[in-house]
């Protein structure tokens, strides 16, 4: 797959077709005599990248390195009297001519991704380590000073200093149904990762209590855990649950694409807002009970907090819940001067917290170095899988990702919804049983019995009995009404409630299999739904012949809890790579070349200054697209990926570059917008005022206004995106994101 271009026409075409490239990206105005750019311009230098996992790992470990043959060099620009190439913000891509694919790759040296590798210590920076710019993450933030400002590294970086000797590191995995925190410091147990097992509303110990709320009439939280998922309804109160899933990204494009089945949001509240408060009750109690536990006064407002965040988030959910993070209190300044206290909040995926924890458990899968593993987290809302290779020894852990992650909504909660949907089809005739504490009754006895025993098949024969609610309704035993129970046979839950949902989770396993075209050496089941026996014998059924370890942990259920803590502790990237989960890429609008006169000659018109641009008139914003980065490139943690762009301004005051980013979930490269379906995510904003090339243009006469070329940095980790305004390779501020609505 290709960065920018197009697909070769012709059933048997890959695309693998090399792009065309085009100038820098520019906010250009209509044509003002005099005034012209410089005669040549100079992509920037940026190492390499493979697309494919194939080159990047050969059979005996990644030993080797990638390298993309030739350079890619923007043309000069043109004598002729009109302005440099017409984009409304986009342009040349110079991150692009790193991710593209080749079917030629070579192989040179012991370098990857510009980086030294060896199989005992992993990745080491060759040139001047990547650092993290501060955080771009408040809705409110604007750009720093000017200068080179120090911020913390990305996820685990390995240069931690002596303070950090001892530092808390505390994980939340927030679920749709069950949440949890864990916690770690290597003073503490032996360094060893502590949960906390003891929550209000119950003697009893818990690794997970219920994502729940409980509301008055006003909207004040009355109880929240255990207790809110135990109170008796009462009047005038609400209880909130699954709240987590109106994060997922077709709910945030759409609100119509929410499923009805949720709950709604009580009035005059977001989910952004019964996430704050759920987070809020969860770290205080957290707060206290970690205190308790470990004897003395902890500091931790200084700890590294890690949250868990579903696979197929986009990077507007994923800033929602860092935001909603922030304002619940997690992480906050500890001290006068902590200006990058934002940055101890760390955004991890589920399936790679997971995997982190899984690939320690040697007597589990008896994995090798340069094998490989799938992860398959399967948690009460969201199914999420990822598959890694291990690199390097075991002893020294260190795991790669080797393709696009993928999950989909299709967790153990939707097994509860389907056996409502059947307890309402089959008593529609006897609503004294529909009401919402019957139903919820019905529901709880599912849940906290049969779902996780039933074993399929081998149940069809069986009868499964529900204790009714409302026991005074007359019997009716055909729809299996018995002495005020419903009776439901085993192979009408199988085709009604089980197989809908297991067969799609089959299926997104079936996926991640077929994109990577390595062995699959073990495949390992965690979430809470891993406990389902029905679940972990169809998995068996379909892939036992094809993959030699199918295992599920003793403690599947808190894996990514206990994955995100130990990623903290180990102070270093535990996970080296990541793969693009979609594309990034910009509409722009560009001069015509042969290829737009020969597939879309009809969106080329003449702009005020005589030069053809390929965009359609007729119907605003479709246009060209500019690949920023391509969905199943390598990243290296902490890389960078730098875009040269140029702003015209009218004056001084016109300081402020913005344009609009979008994604597309297609692997297929697209070079117009014509082609597939694009999705905005939000909106850049780079204020140049600070920059000394647009101070000193801005101090010069210049009556028909003037050009500021300048850098953004874009950092992909493993959930969120970053942007960062550079200036002679250094850090000059931050990109503000805006999410879109």
């Amino acid at each position: 797959m290709n960065c920018c271009g197009e697909p070769k026409d012709g059933p048997n075409a890959t695309n693998n077709q090399r792009p065309q490239h085009a100038g820098p990206v520019v906010n250009q105005p209509i044509y003002h005599p005099g005034l012209e750019k410089p005669q040549y311009f100079q992509q920037p230098n940026i190492s390499p990248l493979p697309v494919a996992h194939t080159n990047a790992f050969p059979q005996n470990g990644l030993q080797q390195s990638y390298q993309q043959p030739g350079s890619y060099q923007q043309a000069g620009w043109s004598h002729s009297p009109s302005p440099p190439p017409l984009n409304e913000f986009g342009g040349m891509n110079a991150a692009s001519a790193t991710l593209l694919q080749s079917n030629t790759p070579t192989f040179t040296g012991s370098t990857y991704n510009g980086s030294n590798f060896s199989v005992a210590n992993g990745f080491s920076s060759m040139n001047q380590p990547l650092v993290r710019p501060p955080s771009a993450h408040s809705p409110h933030m604007s750009l720093s000073t000017p200068g080179m400002t120090t911020s913390p590294s990305p996820l685990g970086q390995p240069n931690a200093t002596i303070q950090d000797e001892g530092k808390m590191s505390i994980s939340i995995d927030f679920g749709t149904t069950f949440s949890g925190v864990a916690y770690g410091s290597s003073r503490i147990a032996g360094g060893q990762v502590q949960q906390i097992l003891h929550w209000p509303g119950s003697f009893e110990t818990f690794r997970k209590i219920p994502t729940c709320l409980l509301y008055d009439e006003h909207g004040r939280v009355l109880a929240w855990g255990l207790e809110a998922k135990n109170a008796n309804p009462m009047p005038g109160t609400t209880r909130c649950e699954w709240f987590k899933l109106f994060l997922e990204p077709h709910a945030l494009r759409d609100e119509s694409s929410i499923d009805p089945r949720l709950p709604a949001i009580p009035p005059g509240k977001r989910a952004i807002d019964l996430i704050i408060d759920f987070l809020s009750c969860l770290w205080e109690y957290a707060k206290d009970q970690i205190t308790r536990e470990i004897g003395v006064v902890a500091d931790l407002n200084s700890a590294d907090v890690w949250l868990t965040v579903p696979a197929a988030w986009d990077a507007k959910g994923c800033d929602i819940m860092r935001e909603a993070a922030i304002t619940a209190g997690l992480v906050q300044s500890s001290r006068a001067g902590d200006n990058t206290w934002r940055d101890r909040l760390r955004i991890i995926t589920e399936p790679e917290a997971a995997a982190v924890h899984c690939a320690q458990l040697t007597d589990l899968h008896h994995l090798k170095p340069s094998q490989n593993f799938i992860v398959c987290d399967a948690g009460g809302g969201t199914v999420d899988l990822a598959v890694y290779k291990i690199i390097g020894q075991m002893a020294n852990l260190e795991i790669a990702e080797m393709c696009a992650r993928s999950g989909a909504n299709c967790g153990s909660l939707f097994l509860d919804l389907r056996f409502r949907e059947l307890v309402k089809t089959l008593l529609a005739d006897h609503p004294a049983h529909l009401d919402p504490p019957s139903l919820a009754y019905f529901m709880h006895s599912f849940s906290e019995t049969d779902k996780l025993n039933y074993t399929g098949i081998h149940d069809d024969e069986n009868m499964f009995h529900f204790t009714c609610f409302n026991v005074e309704d007359p019997h009716d035993p055909s729809v299996g009404l018995f002495n005020g129970q419903l009776s439901i046979p085993g192979n009408l839950l199988r085709r009604e409630v089980f197989d809908p949902v297991v067969n799609e989770v089959l299926q997104l396993i079936e996926g991640q299999i077929a994109r990577v075209d390595q062995p699959i050496h073990a495949l390992l089941l965690v979430g809470g739904f891993a406990g389902s026996e029905y679940l972990k014998q169809r998995v068996h059924d379909q892939f036992g012949s094809r993959i030699r370890v199918i295992a599920r942990p003793p403690d599947a259920d808190t894996a990514t809890l206990r994955g995100a803590a130990a990623y903290g502790l180990a102070r270093r990237p535990l996970v080296s790579s990541v793969i693009a989960p979609r594309s990034y890429l910009m509409k722009v609008k560009l001069p015509a070349d042969q290829e737009d006169w020969l597939k879309r000659p009809a969106y080329i018109k003449n702009n005020d200054a005589g030069v053809p641009i390929c965009e359609n008139s007729r119907r605003p914003g479709i246009a060209r697209l500019q690949y920023l980065v391509s969905k199943g490139a390598i990243l290296r943690k902490g890389q960078r990926l730098t875009t040269k762009f140029c702003k015209f301004s009218q004056s001084a005051q016109d300081s402020s570059f913005v344009a609009t980013l979008y994604t597309s979930d297609t692997e297929k490269i697209m070079r117009y917008t014509d082609e597939g379906e694009t999705n905005e995510l939000c909106k850049w904003t780079v204020e140049l005022s600070s920059l000394p090339t647009f101070r000193q243009n801005a101090s010069m006469p210049q009556m028909q206004g003037f050009y500021t070329e300048f850098e953004l940095g874009l950092e992909l980790d493993s959930a969120e995106v970053r942007g960062i305004l550079l200036y002679n390779n250094q850090e000059w501020g931050r990109v503000t994101f805006d999410f879109l609505s």
